[in-house]
């Protein structure tokens, strides 16, 4: 594992990098124009997942750190009344107030993943698209800060996908953002969180990013370490077809309840 060290012997955190200068379409064009067998597997188990434990379709719903990746929003549409996409990084809240108004066409493959059976039912998967596309713009709201700043119990379910593993060195730092995400939760809150697996950093428009690395057991002890969540099942998911990037082994995909 590749870990950067300052002066002081410590593991660079998340102060250390420009989240402002981090090239969202970059980001965007690498890891989600292009739908992928392994974002499937976990937008279908995120649905599943919902679709058990969420069945309300009022709810009050938050992304946090959405960054380029809508499919957790998808996932969370037809459970919400509202969904908050609450990012840092300047230019990801560009990206994502102009995709919120105009949701690339890329996106259709991943729509037809909240319709599986879209052929069998005879789904017009154009249509459907457009009417995600409409949900997307009438339920959306772009909100900026850091995760470090999210309100206690604010959200009756959320998501995070690939955020606070992915934004320090410092083991410390990402149980506290992993921590501020459950808090800002309400009792009872369905969720799920995707994390890159024994990740070493990540290279966007050729700027190193920081990574904590983690393990299906490091994460377990992490989220035990809370004390906030009542159920928790986590997936492993496999690379398909061939890794985006050096310096991951897959994908763990944490789905659990807060307590009551």
């Amino acid at each position: 594992m590749r870990v950067r060290i300052d002066q002081t012997g410590a593991a660079h955190k998340n102060e250390h990098y420009d989240w402002d200068g981090f090239d969202a379409q970059d980001y965007f064009e690498h890891n989600y124009r292009s739908m992928r067998g392994d974002d499937a597997l976990m937008l279908s188990l995120t649905c599943d997942w919902f679709d058990r434990h969420a069945t309300d379709g009022d709810l009050d719903a938050v992304d946090v750190g959405s960054g380029t990746n809508l499919y957790p929003t998808l996932a969370l549409l037809r459970h919400s009344a509202k969904v908050t996409l609450y990012e840092y990084s300047v230019r990801n809240v560009q990206w994502l107030e102009t995709a919120v108004q105009h949701m690339p066409e890329s996106w259709k493959a991943y729509t037809s993943c909240l319709e599986p059976d879209y052929v069998a039912k005879g789904v017009d998967l154009a249509a459907h698209f457009d009417s995600v596309q409409r949900q997307v713009r009438e339920k959306c709201i772009v909100e900026q800060g850091s995760i470090f700043d999210l309100p206690p119990a604010r959200w009756q379910i959320g998501t995070m996908f690939f955020v606070a593993e992915s934004m320090t060195e410092d083991y410390g730092e990402f149980c506290l953002a992993l921590d501020r995400f459950l808090s800002a939760l309400r009792p009872g809150a369905a969720f799920v969180a995707a994390f890159m697996a024994d990740s070493t950093g990540y290279e966007v428009g050729g700027v190193h990013y920081p990574a904590v690395s983690l393990s299906q057991k490091r994460l377990e002890a992490a989220i035990s370490e809370s004390k906030r969540v009542a159920k928790l099942e986590i997936c492993p998911v496999k690379i398909d077809p061939r890794p985006i990037r050096p310096g991951y082994t897959g994908y763990l995909v944490a789905r659990g309840k807060i307590k009551d």
